[in-house]
Order: C-alpha cells, then structure tokens, then sequence
C-alpha cells in the first residue's frame, strides 16, 4: 500500500514539483496552501508524513506543527519543515516544537525523497512484528509504536521513539550523541550539533516524574537507567 504524503505550502510550483516526483515514486501526495486546511485535511485523511512550510498565510507553519503534536489523531505524523531559513536557531525551533525534520530550500528532489524513504523505513520497520521492552515501569512496543509509563501513554514524535527506543534497548549502556544520530537518521538528514538535545528534552518534558530514567553523562552522551 502506497504511502502517503501531505504537503502544507503556499508555493503553487513547488507543490506541482513535489507531486510529480513523488507521485513517480509510489507515494499518493495530498496537498493545502494553508494551514488552516492542512490541518483539516491532516485529521481526516492521516497521511504517512507532513511536508510543512514554515512561512505561511495567516497561521505559520511552528503553530501548525504545534497543533498537529497537540492533537492525538496527528502526533505521530512524521513532519519535515521545508523553510527558506538557515540559521541554527530557527531550525532548532523547529525541532522543539515536535519536527522531525527539515529541509532548507531550496532544495533537491533527490534530497527530498531520501528524506521520505528514510520514513518509509521505520513505517515498514512498525509493520513488523511487535517486540516490546519493558524497563522497570516503562513499556515500549515497537510494533505500535507506543510508550507507556506506569500504564500511562506517552505521545511521541517519530524521531523521539526511535531515540528512546535505541535507549531503552540497552538500559545501562552509554550511547555518544554520534552513537544516536546514526542509529535514528542514519546518512540522509542533516544533523545539527544540537538536534540529539533537543529531542532528549523533548522525551523527559513528555515523561514527567520518570524524566530522570534518561541520565546524562557528561562530555559523552546519554543512557537510560534500569532500575
């Protein structure tokens, strides 16, 4: 079944350039020039990913992405922002706010749709059968793709599971920042020195009093406590 993809985007042109190369690809491509419509057609249709431009009418792309995070039927949505912008902050931003991704324009089609089948990966990788770790009180079922602590569900983004889920596969084990870039993104995104942080921050804000089972260690990385 094909995947499927909606590109939020007030640019006419680019969203004909991103169709038709997607669509030669095998995704199904969906789209809405703002983002009031792209959040409606996001909660109807619930698209495999979310191609979201930051500079929007009226509502800009950081508070769609907000509001796709807040809203249960779309916070595992992968997002990747497409942005004209290039400073650290703005795309560190970005990822705060619950991205996954970005993608600076312009941009090339080929970077685009490695971007995707990187996403394609983990939706296959979900569609296996299910292996679920339990630590402690934490629970982690990678076939649904579902974090509970204490039985209570803890909403992640795409890229946070796969970073908890690195974490919580080897409790006790000091992963390097390095370590966790290239278990989650493996060579087609764009790194920046801080994303692994950010997303970490991310995870213990979600996890409330059991924030601390993610441990910092200093000058090297992090590691999930099993006690």
């Amino acid at each position: 079944m094909p995947l499927t993809v909606l590109v939020i985007d007030d640019e006419p042109d680019l969203i004909r350039m991103v169709e038709y190369n997607l669509e030669k690809e095998g995704w199904l491509v969906l789209s809405a020039r703002d983002g009031d419509a792209g959040l409606r057609i996001a909660r109807d249709h619930a698209p495999d990913a979310v191609l979201l431009d930051v500079m929007l009418p009226g509502m800009d792309g950081w508070e769609v992405c907000r509001r796709l995070r807040g809203d249960p039927r779309t916070a595992p949505v992968p997002i990747v922002m497409l942005t004209a912008k290039s400073q650290e902050a703005d795309r560190v931003l970005g990822l705060e706010l619950g991205a996954d991704d970005y993608i600076t324009k312009p941009f090339g089609v080929r970077e685009l749709i490695a971007r995707l089948r990187a996403v394609r990966r983990r939706f296959e990788a979900a569609a296996s059968p299910a292996e679920v770790l339990r630590v402690g009180s934490m629970t982690l079922d990678s076939g649904r793709r579902e974090v509970a602590v204490a039985g209570k569900p803890v909403p992640l983004t795409t890229t946070e599971f796969d970073l908890l889920r690195v974490l919580v596969g080897r409790p006790g084990r000091v992963f390097s920042r390095d370590d966790l870039i290239s278990a989650v993104r493996r060579d087609e995104a764009v790194i920046l020195d801080r994303t692994v942080d950010v997303h970490v921050a991310s995870i213990r804000r979600k996890m409330g009093r059991h924030a601390d089972r993610i441990e910092t260690v200093r000058g090297v990385g992090y590691r999930f406590k099993d006690r």
